[in-house]
């Protein structure tokens, strides 16, 4: 089952949080705003490409927090986008959908609904129908976009730690069709969360779990492989080390898991509190991770606290190290401050036997990386506090120079067009 990584670039449709405030079935045209109501001014017309970026604008309470649609034609301009023909959206949105689908599935964490927005030949969107997963046990739709995965026009997953399971919808009808227990991933109060960056190999959905207790991070690493034709799920857990929620497809065909930057945080500020940040390997064939493949990510760069494996447009792996010299670390620093401080290096990192891996000469950016792909291409965003975000493409060389700004915290894009 060898294959090119550039083959099994990860469909990261969308990056973060998920569900819809004010939802409905009115499909009114025009520029944008309050819930979602309407269309926002188009881009790219009726034939150019046309992506659409989800922000979130941060209130003084958790009530007051708000999100916009952007479109763009473009990835690549010196001016940033602008809040004025966005569509608004309550709360923490997302938006999420197959890469040129010509369809947005929206969502925030108000409430557990997900809305259509349909492409116009204008370049615009319209609003479409809603689904409602409450049915299934949710309450709301939290943490990555990511746990949406599109398999065809009529079936869509998503992976749903709160609950533990994957809800089966169809996006055409816009109808909840089923769902698959994922019982194994309970873990007595933890709180079970799903990676951003699924893989797809073949006929199967890749996810990979993650555990938190509070700032603590317990030992134990989860896959989870969803065969599409069936809609059964494979499940297994290793306790070698915990929070490895990020996986590449190597040149030999398995899949490389790798301890997240918070679960590296975790560790370095508490090293009793979380099991050393690792990589291990699992076989799909086998179903089953290799005992004998075991790799503390300190070893890669003389101790040095590292984590987040990401995959770059070309299929290449990389790994973020922590600078200690970029960041005063206090005894109560809190590891989300940390992992997401501008204080972690990229590496690239060869996959196989023996990984190794290579500090680049880029400056340091947040170590809790959001990664999407978009026509083929691996995008990096980078957060300024909370003020806007950048986006950069993750080649060959790492992470490029920035190529568009926005407004905001945009944890999500997808490209309609």
């Amino acid at each position: 089952m060898s294959r090119s990584l550039r083959q099994l670039t990860p469909f990261l449709f969308t990056l973060i949080v998920p569900c819809l405030a004010a939802c409905g079935d009115d499909e009114s045209d025009g520029v944008g705003g309050n819930g979602g109501d309407s269309g926002t001014g188009g881009a790219g017309g009726a034939t150019g490409e046309v992506i659409a970026l989800t922000t979130q604008v941060f209130g003084v309470e958790a009530a007051d927090t708000l999100s916009y649609i952007l479109l763009t034609d473009t990835l690549d301009s010196d001016q940033p986008l602008s809040l004025d023909s966005g569509i608004e959206i309550l709360g923490r949105g997302i938006g999420a959908g197959p890469d040129g689908g010509g369809a947005l599935f929206v969502a925030s964490d108000a409430a557990p609904t997900v809305t259509r927005y349909d492409l116009e030949a204008n370049g615009s969107l319209k609003k479409g129908a809603t689904v409602s997963f409450q049915g299934q046990g949710l309450a709301k739709i939290d943490e990555y976009g990511g746990q949406f995965q599109f398999v065809s026009e009529t079936k869509a997953y998503f992976f749903d730690g709160y609950t533990a399971q994957v809800v089966i919808w169809n996006p055409k009808e816009m109808t909840v069709t089923g769902a698959i227990p994922l019982d194994a991933l309970v873990l007595g109060d933890a709180t079970l969360t799903f990676t951003a960056a699924p893989l797809r190999v073949d006929g199967a959905v890749i996810s990979f779990a993650g555990w938190r207790n509070g700032p603590e991070v317990p030992s134990q690493a989860g896959i989870v492989v969803v065969d599409t034709a069936t809609d059964e799920a494979t499940v297994v857990t290793d306790d070698r080390c915990g929070y490895v929620r990020d996986g590449a497809v190597g040149p030999d065909g398995k899949i490389y898991m790798a301890t997240e930057a918070y679960g590296a945080a975790v560790h370095r500020l508490n090293p009793d509190s979380a099991a050393a940040p690792c990589m291990l390997r699992f076989d799909l064939e086998a179903g089953a991770f290799d005992p004998d493949f075991h790799v503390e990510l300190g070893s890669l760069f003389d101790g040095d606290a590292a984590g987040s494996l990401i995959v770059g447009s070309g299929g290449e792996a990389y790994l973020r190290v922590l600078d200690e010299g970029a960041f005063d670390i206090k005894e109560d620093t809190h590891p989300r401050v940390l992992a997401s401080a501008a204080a972690w290096r990229w590496a690239s990192v060869t996959l196989g036997d023996a990984p190794e891996a290579t500090l680049l000469d880029a400056e340091p950016t947040s170590g809790s990386v959001v990664s999407v792909s978009l026509g083929g291409e691996s995008f990096v965003l980078q957060f300024l506090g909370q003020d806007s975000t950048t986006f950069r493409e993750l080649g060959g060389n790492g992470p490029g120079e920035v190529s568009l700004s926005a407004p905001g915290v945009v944890f999500s894009a997808a490209k309609l067009r």
